[in-house]
């Protein structure tokens, strides 16, 4: 089977053309940071509307470079939630539009489903069952995976996600957006003892996460040091590493505790801030030493992509998952709706 994919959740406007066979043909992405980076963050309309203009363009790319055409599919897949609605519509109402126009089953697929299967785009995929990490701008969330479709919520964020977390933190810097991203880099020239900010929720039982006191702690250290005329570049830059390094410690401690609580042998990191280079090198360390092996989708596929869509979406349509006409977008939706399916790793 042979699959387009359209991704438009939140700021990235994707296509991918995904082969059960020959893999990823093609992959086309535009990001939109440029444009919001001018407000601080991301602005729905503006968002929307940008992916009125960039989607189409991008099908035909990713159909030109993967050599392929409309009679060579076998069905299409589109980001149906959770997201932004109105970014949402944009490739929900074309992928549709697309699959009616010529004549294939289309497929809604679940965002963070796509994060969490992502690492079957891998030469080494990871194997079933194992613990899930899925952490980003908007989800923190422990997740139990005894099989593709099959999921067990253990632990979630109670209020900020991590990645908010990194960019709120960025923000009071004065860091541009995207923040977190910027703030590791910032935080490569810090000294993460400097400042002792809080780990929450690790002095208590429980696989949940809360950030919100750790963006106070950080909002409170830089009151202080402008006002005492000392936040210099080696102040902000000691204040980044701290940052950084309460959020990586917070997630590993967490994980850890996943990892033992469900005795899985085998650790998925899915998400935007999966592509945090401490996060990565801290974590494989100690899961190793616990017995645990971590997995990893590559950077790029890290962030919103159109591929995980893809390979998702795929095997949403192998198990029966085509849809009606309806265009379907979910601003909200849990991944408890989801029912089980069987992926092919090829």
């Amino acid at each position: 089977m042979r699959i387009l994919a359209l991704e438009s959740s939140c700021d990235e406007s994707a296509v991918a053309v995904y082969d059960e066979a020959a893999g990823l043909l093609a992959h086309e992405i535009y990001s939109q940071i440029d444009l919001h980076r001018l407000y601080g963050g991301v602005v729905p309309e503006l968002a929307s509307r940008d992916h009125v203009r960039r989607l189409l363009p991008l099908v035909k790319s990713a159909l030109a470079t993967a050599a392929t055409s409309p009679d060579q599919l076998d069905g299409v897949a589109y980001t149906a939630g959770p997201g932004l609605i109105g970014a949402l519509l944009t490739a929900a109402a074309l992928g549709r539009s697309l699959a009616f126009a010529w004549k294939l089953p289309a497929v809604g697929v679940h965002h963070l489903e796509g994060h969490l299967l992502a690492p079957l785009l891998e030469n080494d995929p990871p194997p079933f069952p194992h613990v899930a990490l899925l952490v980003s701008g908007g989800h923190t969330m422990l997740i139990d995976v005894a099989a593709p479709g099959r999921y067990e919520l253990l632990g979630e964020t109670r209020d900020d996600a991590a990645g908010e977390a990194f960019d709120k933190s960025a923000k009071l810097l004065g860091l541009p957006y995207p923040g977190g991203p910027e703030l590791a880099k910032l935080a490569a020239d810090g000294r993460a003892s400097r400042f002792a900010f809080p780990r929450p929720m690790l002095d208590r039982p429980g696989l949940e996460f809360s950030f919100s006191g750790l963006k106070t702690a950080v909002a409170l250290t830089i009151k202080e040091q402008t006002r005492a005329g000392t936040l210099d570049a080696q102040v902000r830059a000691d204040i980044a590493a701290g940052v950084q390094e309460a959020i990586v410690e917070t997630l590993i401690a967490k994980t850890l505790r996943a990892i033992d609580e469900t005795g899985r042998e085998a650790l998925v990191v899915a998400g935007g801030v999966g592509a945090n280079r401490l996060l990565r090198e801290r974590l494989s360390a100690s899961a190793a030493r616990q017995g645990a092996r971590v997995y990893y989708p590559r950077i790029e596929f890290c962030t919103d992509n159109a591929a995980m869509i893809a390979v998702a979406g795929l095997a949403r349509l192998k198990a029966g998952g085509g849809e009606s006409a309806a265009i379907q977008a979910r601003a909200n939706w849990q991944l408890s709706e989801l029912g089980p399916l069987t992926v092919s790793t090829q």
